[in-house]
């Protein structure tokens, strides 16, 4: 008796032999065609714009997860006390840091433990100096190895902390103020720039 599965059995192979063959055929023509200059040119131009948009897509996609994830530290404001942080006036003299008419002057860790500051950096192993300029943000993220001490100048500025699972105190820090502020570690910390007069924040961190 004859096997039936055998016609199918052959026609698979058939159908495959067909389509490698044609696979081939095109994969020739695309060859063909990338040799010719006047027609290569626009084909290779247009695989670039795609592949451009493509990455540009992907690139914004990646931003604005990262941005919603950083701002998700801070949902609801707390009334503060000034909490971890320590004001100067750099109009008044003398003060604390004001100590001659050349301006003003201090150590940052020293002012720190002399005000019970607690929760900030205790040396100067790893530290940043930057500037932001009006409706910037500097921050708005968390480090979860070290501590953080800031000294901030020259602008009308909010500093956030976080003091909650979802909560956040906000001061402001005037432009004639120059303010030492400390975030442990694991907590979120901003400083935006909220000056009207163009002024920019300065920060040692």
């Amino acid at each position: 008796m004859a096997n039936p599965k055998r016609p199918a059995a052959t026609n698979s192979l058939d159908q495959t032999h067909y389509n490698r063959e044609d696979f081939i055929s095109s994969f020739s023509k695309l060859i063909i065609l990338l040799k010719q200059p006047v027609l290569a040119f626009p084909f290779l131009l247009f695989i670039l714009v795609i592949l451009t948009w493509i990455s540009v897509q992907f690139h914004h996609t990646s931003s604005v997860v990262h941005t919603t994830t950083r701002h998700s530290y801070f949902t609801k404001i707390l009334s503060s006390d000034d909490v971890n942080l320590v004001r100067f006036s750099t109009v008044k003299f003398p003060s604390k840091i004001f100590k001659d008419p050349q301006g003003w002057i201090f150590d940052p860790l020293t002012i720190t433990l002399e005000a019970g500051i607690s929760g900030g950096a205790q040396s100067c192993v790893s530290s940043h100096l930057g500037e932001i300029r009006p409706g910037g943000v500097r921050g708005n993220h968390r480090h979860d190895t070290c501590n953080e001490t800031f000294v901030v100048w020259g602008a009308d500025t909010f500093f956030k902390l976080q003091v909650g699972p979802r909560s956040y105190s906000e001061m402001f820090i005037s432009a004639d103020e120059v303010v030492v502020a400390a975030s442990s570690v694991g907590t979120a910390h901003a400083l935006i720039n909220v000056d009207s007069s163009g002024r920019r924040t300065f920060f040692l961190g």
